[in-house]
Protein backbone atom coordinates (compact mmCIF):
# COMPACT_ATOMS: atom_id res chain seq x y z
CA UNK A 1 0.00 0.00 0.00
CA UNK A 2 2.65 2.51 1.06
CA UNK A 3 4.80 1.52 -1.92
CA UNK A 4 1.97 2.32 -4.34
CA UNK A 5 1.35 5.65 -2.59
CA UNK A 6 5.05 6.58 -2.79
CA UNK A 7 5.14 5.60 -6.47
CA UNK A 8 2.08 7.77 -7.16
CA UNK A 9 3.61 10.76 -5.38
CA UNK A 10 6.87 10.27 -7.26
CA UNK A 11 5.00 10.08 -10.57
CA UNK A 12 3.14 13.30 -9.79
CA UNK A 13 6.40 15.12 -9.02
CA UNK A 14 7.98 13.75 -12.20
CA UNK A 15 5.03 14.94 -14.26
CA UNK A 16 5.18 18.38 -12.66
CA UNK A 17 8.94 18.58 -13.30
CA UNK A 18 8.40 17.70 -16.96
CA UNK A 19 5.61 20.27 -17.39
CA UNK A 20 7.61 23.03 -15.71
CA UNK A 21 10.63 22.41 -17.94
CA UNK A 22 8.69 23.31 -21.09
CA UNK A 23 9.62 26.79 -22.30
CA UNK A 24 7.59 29.30 -24.29
CA UNK A 25 8.74 29.68 -27.91
CA UNK A 26 9.99 32.87 -29.64
CA UNK A 27 11.19 34.54 -26.44
CA UNK A 28 13.31 37.02 -28.39
CA UNK A 29 10.14 38.57 -29.80
CA UNK A 30 8.50 39.11 -26.42
CA UNK A 31 8.47 42.32 -24.39
CA UNK A 32 8.60 42.37 -20.58
CA UNK A 33 7.99 45.49 -18.48
CA UNK A 34 9.55 45.49 -14.98
CA UNK A 35 9.05 48.12 -12.26
CA UNK A 36 11.61 48.94 -9.56
CA UNK A 37 14.76 48.24 -11.59
CA UNK A 38 17.10 50.64 -9.77
CA UNK A 39 18.36 47.87 -7.47
CA UNK A 40 17.52 44.53 -5.90
CA UNK A 41 15.31 41.97 -7.59
CA UNK A 42 14.19 44.26 -10.41
CA UNK A 43 17.72 45.26 -11.39
CA UNK A 44 18.92 41.65 -11.42
CA UNK A 45 15.86 40.36 -13.26
CA UNK A 46 16.25 42.98 -16.01
CA UNK A 47 19.85 41.85 -16.58
CA UNK A 48 18.88 38.19 -16.40
CA UNK A 49 16.08 38.47 -18.97
CA UNK A 50 18.25 40.60 -21.23
CA UNK A 51 20.85 37.81 -21.29
CA UNK A 52 18.03 35.38 -22.08
CA UNK A 53 17.22 37.44 -25.16
CA UNK A 54 13.89 38.96 -24.17
CA UNK A 55 13.10 42.59 -24.94
CA UNK A 56 13.24 44.20 -21.52
CA UNK A 57 11.49 47.49 -20.76
CA UNK A 58 12.89 48.51 -17.38
CA UNK A 59 11.24 51.16 -15.20
CA UNK A 60 13.52 52.95 -12.75
CA UNK A 61 12.71 55.60 -10.17
CA UNK A 62 15.89 57.59 -10.87
CA UNK A 63 17.98 58.41 -13.92
CA UNK A 64 21.06 57.24 -12.04
CA UNK A 65 19.51 53.80 -11.62
CA UNK A 66 18.57 53.71 -15.30
CA UNK A 67 22.09 54.64 -16.40
CA UNK A 68 23.66 51.96 -14.21
CA UNK A 69 21.33 49.33 -15.64
CA UNK A 70 21.92 50.33 -19.26
CA UNK A 71 25.68 50.16 -18.68
CA UNK A 72 25.36 46.49 -17.69
CA UNK A 73 23.00 45.29 -20.41
CA UNK A 74 22.66 45.05 -24.19
CA UNK A 75 21.20 47.63 -26.54
CA UNK A 76 17.92 45.71 -26.59
CA UNK A 77 17.08 46.82 -23.05
CA UNK A 78 15.34 50.18 -22.75
CA UNK A 79 14.62 52.21 -19.64
CA UNK A 80 11.96 54.67 -18.55
CA UNK A 81 11.59 56.78 -15.41
CA UNK A 82 8.54 55.76 -13.39
CA UNK A 83 7.13 56.82 -10.03
CA UNK A 84 4.31 54.36 -9.30
CA UNK A 85 2.72 56.79 -6.81
CA UNK A 86 1.99 59.37 -9.54
CA UNK A 87 -0.80 58.85 -12.09
CA UNK A 88 0.82 61.12 -14.66
CA UNK A 89 4.07 59.16 -14.45
CA UNK A 90 2.21 55.87 -14.94
CA UNK A 91 0.28 57.29 -17.89
CA UNK A 92 3.48 58.48 -19.55
CA UNK A 93 5.17 55.10 -19.00
CA UNK A 94 2.11 53.30 -20.38
CA UNK A 95 2.22 55.35 -23.56
CA UNK A 96 5.96 54.69 -23.82
CA UNK A 97 5.34 50.94 -23.57
CA UNK A 98 2.54 51.08 -26.18
CA UNK A 99 4.84 52.77 -28.67
CA UNK A 100 7.40 49.99 -28.31
CA UNK A 101 5.28 46.84 -28.21
CA UNK A 102 2.87 47.86 -30.96
CA UNK A 103 0.42 45.17 -32.10
CA UNK A 104 2.39 42.38 -30.42
CA UNK A 105 1.23 43.43 -26.98
CA UNK A 106 3.11 43.07 -23.71
CA UNK A 107 4.10 39.51 -22.86
CA UNK A 108 5.15 40.14 -19.28
CA UNK A 109 4.40 42.68 -16.55
CA UNK A 110 6.49 42.32 -13.39
CA UNK A 111 5.28 44.49 -10.49
CA UNK A 112 8.43 44.57 -8.39
CA UNK A 113 8.66 48.14 -7.06
CA UNK A 114 8.26 48.29 -3.29
CA UNK A 115 9.34 49.87 0.00
CA UNK A 116 9.25 48.65 3.61
CA UNK A 117 9.43 51.77 5.75
CA UNK A 118 8.04 53.35 7.87
CA UNK A 119 7.95 50.16 9.96
CA UNK A 120 7.29 50.11 13.71
CA UNK A 121 4.61 48.93 16.17
CA UNK A 122 1.25 50.14 14.82
CA UNK A 123 0.54 52.46 17.75
CA UNK A 124 3.70 54.41 17.01
CA UNK A 125 2.62 55.25 13.46
CA UNK A 126 0.23 57.67 11.76
CA UNK A 127 -2.15 57.23 8.83
CA UNK A 128 0.42 58.94 6.62
CA UNK A 129 3.01 56.33 7.59
CA UNK A 130 0.69 53.56 6.43
CA UNK A 131 -0.26 55.37 3.23
CA UNK A 132 3.36 55.95 2.25
CA UNK A 133 3.87 52.20 1.89
CA UNK A 134 0.42 51.42 0.49
CA UNK A 135 0.84 54.04 -2.25
CA UNK A 136 3.87 52.20 -3.60
CA UNK A 137 3.34 48.54 -2.77
CA UNK A 138 -0.39 48.22 -3.38
CA UNK A 139 -2.07 51.24 -4.99
CA UNK A 140 0.86 51.83 -7.36
CA UNK A 141 0.86 48.15 -8.32
CA UNK A 142 -2.90 48.30 -8.96
CA UNK A 143 -2.68 51.37 -11.19
CA UNK A 144 0.29 50.08 -13.20
CA UNK A 145 -1.48 46.76 -13.76
CA UNK A 146 -4.78 48.29 -14.81
CA UNK A 147 -3.00 50.70 -17.16
CA UNK A 148 -1.15 47.91 -18.98
CA UNK A 149 -3.72 45.13 -18.77
CA UNK A 150 -5.05 45.55 -22.32
CA UNK A 151 -1.52 45.13 -23.70
CA UNK A 152 -0.94 41.97 -21.63
CA UNK A 153 -4.29 40.54 -22.74
CA UNK A 154 -3.43 41.22 -26.39
CA UNK A 155 -0.27 39.09 -26.03
CA UNK A 156 -2.00 36.46 -23.82
CA UNK A 157 0.92 37.10 -21.53
CA UNK A 158 1.83 37.05 -17.85
CA UNK A 159 1.44 39.25 -14.79
CA UNK A 160 4.00 38.58 -12.05
CA UNK A 161 3.38 40.32 -8.73
CA UNK A 162 6.00 40.42 -5.98
CA UNK A 163 4.43 39.74 -2.61
CA UNK A 164 6.23 38.36 0.45
CA UNK A 165 5.98 35.75 3.18
CA UNK A 166 4.57 38.57 5.31
CA UNK A 167 1.66 38.59 2.88
CA UNK A 168 0.84 35.20 4.41
CA UNK A 169 1.87 35.76 8.05
CA UNK A 170 1.83 39.26 9.53
CA UNK A 171 5.09 39.61 11.45
CA UNK A 172 5.37 43.35 12.05
CA UNK A 173 3.43 46.56 12.37
CA UNK A 174 3.07 49.24 9.73
CA UNK A 175 1.86 49.17 6.15
CA UNK A 176 4.22 46.59 4.70
CA UNK A 177 2.33 43.43 5.73
CA UNK A 178 -0.98 45.11 4.92
CA UNK A 179 0.23 45.99 1.43
CA UNK A 180 1.43 42.44 0.76
CA UNK A 181 -1.83 40.93 1.97
CA UNK A 182 -3.52 43.29 -0.50
CA UNK A 183 -1.23 42.14 -3.32
CA UNK A 184 -2.17 38.54 -2.54
CA UNK A 185 -5.91 39.31 -2.70
CA UNK A 186 -5.64 41.38 -5.88
CA UNK A 187 -3.54 38.72 -7.60
CA UNK A 188 -5.99 35.95 -6.72
CA UNK A 189 -8.98 37.82 -8.13
CA UNK A 190 -7.02 38.99 -11.17
CA UNK A 191 -5.80 35.45 -11.93
CA UNK A 192 -9.36 34.13 -12.03
CA UNK A 193 -10.65 37.00 -14.17
CA UNK A 194 -7.83 36.86 -16.73
CA UNK A 195 -7.86 33.09 -17.08
CA UNK A 196 -10.72 33.52 -19.55
CA UNK A 197 -8.33 35.38 -21.88
CA UNK A 198 -5.33 33.07 -21.64
CA UNK A 199 -3.42 35.41 -19.28
CA UNK A 200 -1.58 33.84 -16.34
CA UNK A 201 -0.94 35.60 -13.00
CA UNK A 202 1.85 34.46 -10.67
CA UNK A 203 2.79 35.52 -7.14
CA UNK A 204 6.37 35.63 -5.85
CA UNK A 205 6.47 35.24 -2.05
CA UNK A 206 10.15 35.51 -1.03
CA UNK A 207 11.55 34.94 2.41
CA UNK A 208 14.12 37.46 3.70
CA UNK A 209 16.76 38.52 1.18
CA UNK A 210 19.40 41.22 1.36
CA UNK A 211 17.91 44.18 -0.53
CA UNK A 212 17.01 47.79 0.26
CA UNK A 213 13.68 46.54 1.63
CA UNK A 214 15.47 44.64 4.42
CA UNK A 215 18.20 47.21 5.08
CA UNK A 216 18.84 47.16 8.87
CA UNK A 217 20.05 50.76 8.83
CA UNK A 218 16.89 52.06 7.16
CA UNK A 219 14.53 50.00 9.30
CA UNK A 220 16.30 50.93 12.54
CA UNK A 221 16.24 54.61 11.57
CA UNK A 222 12.51 54.42 10.77
CA UNK A 223 11.76 52.78 14.12
CA UNK A 224 13.73 55.47 15.97
CA UNK A 225 11.94 58.25 14.07
CA UNK A 226 8.55 56.74 14.90
CA UNK A 227 9.53 56.44 18.57
CA UNK A 228 10.68 60.05 18.67
CA UNK A 229 7.24 61.19 17.45
CA UNK A 230 5.02 59.21 19.81
CA UNK A 231 3.32 60.78 22.80
CA UNK A 232 4.80 60.64 26.32
CA UNK A 233 1.91 58.34 27.30
CA UNK A 234 2.87 55.74 24.67
CA UNK A 235 6.54 55.97 25.62
CA UNK A 236 5.61 55.42 29.24
CA UNK A 237 3.54 52.33 28.34
CA UNK A 238 6.20 50.67 26.15
CA UNK A 239 9.36 51.88 27.85
CA UNK A 240 12.85 52.54 26.52
CA UNK A 241 13.84 48.88 26.99
CA UNK A 242 11.17 47.84 24.49
CA UNK A 243 12.78 50.02 21.85
CA UNK A 244 16.23 48.49 22.38
CA UNK A 245 15.05 44.98 23.28
CA UNK A 246 17.20 42.11 22.16
CA UNK A 247 16.32 39.15 24.35
CA UNK A 248 17.78 35.66 24.24
CA UNK A 249 19.07 33.82 21.23
CA UNK A 250 17.28 30.91 19.61
CA UNK A 251 19.13 29.43 16.66
CA UNK A 252 18.66 26.36 14.48
CA UNK A 253 20.25 25.40 11.18
CA UNK A 254 18.14 24.13 8.29
CA UNK A 255 19.97 23.66 5.00
CA UNK A 256 22.44 26.36 6.06
CA UNK A 257 19.71 28.85 7.01
CA UNK A 258 19.94 30.37 10.46
CA UNK A 259 16.46 30.40 11.98
CA UNK A 260 17.56 32.95 14.57
CA UNK A 261 16.52 35.65 12.11
CA UNK A 262 12.99 34.30 12.01
CA UNK A 263 12.37 35.10 15.65
CA UNK A 264 14.82 37.89 16.31
CA UNK A 265 14.92 40.30 13.37
CA UNK A 266 11.75 42.19 14.26
CA UNK A 267 12.59 42.51 17.98
CA UNK A 268 12.77 46.26 17.68
CA UNK A 269 16.10 48.08 17.22
CA UNK A 270 18.73 45.75 18.62
CA UNK A 271 17.47 42.75 16.70
CA UNK A 272 16.98 44.70 13.48
CA UNK A 273 20.73 45.26 13.40
CA UNK A 274 21.23 41.49 13.00
CA UNK A 275 19.08 41.36 9.91
CA UNK A 276 21.76 42.11 7.32
CA UNK A 277 23.93 39.11 8.19
CA UNK A 278 20.96 36.73 8.37
CA UNK A 279 19.25 37.46 5.05
CA UNK A 280 19.92 35.46 1.91
CA UNK A 281 22.56 37.03 -0.33
CA UNK A 282 21.67 35.13 -3.50
CA UNK A 283 18.93 37.17 -5.15
CA UNK A 284 18.95 34.65 -8.00
CA UNK A 285 16.73 32.40 -5.89
CA UNK A 286 14.00 35.01 -6.40
CA UNK A 287 14.74 36.18 -9.95
CA UNK A 288 14.92 32.57 -11.18
CA UNK A 289 11.34 32.17 -9.96
CA UNK A 290 10.34 35.35 -11.77
CA UNK A 291 12.03 34.16 -14.96
CA UNK A 292 10.26 30.82 -14.75
CA UNK A 293 6.90 32.54 -14.28
CA UNK A 294 7.57 34.52 -17.47
CA UNK A 295 9.11 31.87 -19.69
CA UNK A 296 7.60 28.50 -18.69
CA UNK A 297 4.64 27.10 -20.62
CA UNK A 298 3.11 26.02 -17.31
CA UNK A 299 4.14 28.53 -14.60
CA UNK A 300 3.20 28.04 -10.98
CA UNK A 301 0.56 30.15 -9.29
CA UNK A 302 2.85 30.85 -6.33
CA UNK A 303 6.62 30.73 -5.82
CA UNK A 304 8.21 30.76 -2.36
CA UNK A 305 11.98 31.24 -2.72
CA UNK A 306 14.08 30.78 0.42
CA UNK A 307 14.15 27.96 2.97
CA UNK A 308 12.64 30.26 5.59
CA UNK A 309 9.59 30.69 3.36
CA UNK A 310 9.27 26.98 2.54
CA UNK A 311 9.96 25.48 5.96
CA UNK A 312 8.65 28.08 8.38
CA UNK A 313 6.47 30.93 7.14
CA UNK A 314 4.32 29.06 4.62
CA UNK A 315 3.62 26.25 7.15
CA UNK A 316 2.83 28.92 9.76
CA UNK A 317 0.22 30.40 7.43
CA UNK A 318 -1.73 27.12 7.68
CA UNK A 319 -1.41 26.73 11.45
CA UNK A 320 -4.26 27.60 13.84
CA UNK A 321 -4.31 31.28 14.72
CA UNK A 322 -3.91 30.62 18.44
CA UNK A 323 -0.74 28.63 17.82
CA UNK A 324 0.87 31.29 15.62
CA UNK A 325 -0.09 33.97 18.14
CA UNK A 326 1.48 31.93 20.93
CA UNK A 327 4.69 31.47 18.93
CA UNK A 328 4.92 35.19 18.22
CA UNK A 329 3.99 36.16 21.78
CA UNK A 330 6.60 33.82 23.23
CA UNK A 331 9.45 35.45 21.30
CA UNK A 332 8.30 39.08 21.24
CA UNK A 333 9.46 41.84 23.60
CA UNK A 334 7.01 42.93 26.30
CA UNK A 335 6.01 46.53 26.93
CA UNK A 336 7.06 47.66 30.38
CA UNK A 337 3.42 48.04 31.47
CA UNK A 338 2.15 44.83 29.90
CA UNK A 339 -0.47 43.00 31.99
Amino acid sequence: MWLYAAALVGLCYLLRWYREKQVVSHLRDKYVFITGCDSGFGHLLARQLDLRGLRVLAACLTEKGAQQLRAQTSDRLETVILDVTKTESISAATQWVKERVGDRGLWGLVNNAGISIPTAPNEWLTKHDFMKILDVNLLGLLEVTLSLLSLVRKARGRVVNVSSVVGRVSLLGGGYCISKYGVEAFSDSLRRELSYFGVKVALIEPGFFKTNVTSPEKISRAIQEAWDRVSPEVKDIYGEKFLASGGGTHSDEIHGFNLEMTWEWWRVKESVEKLGSQCYNSLYLVTNCMEHALTACHPRTRYSPGWDAKLLFIPMSYMPTWLVDAMMYWRSPRPIKAL
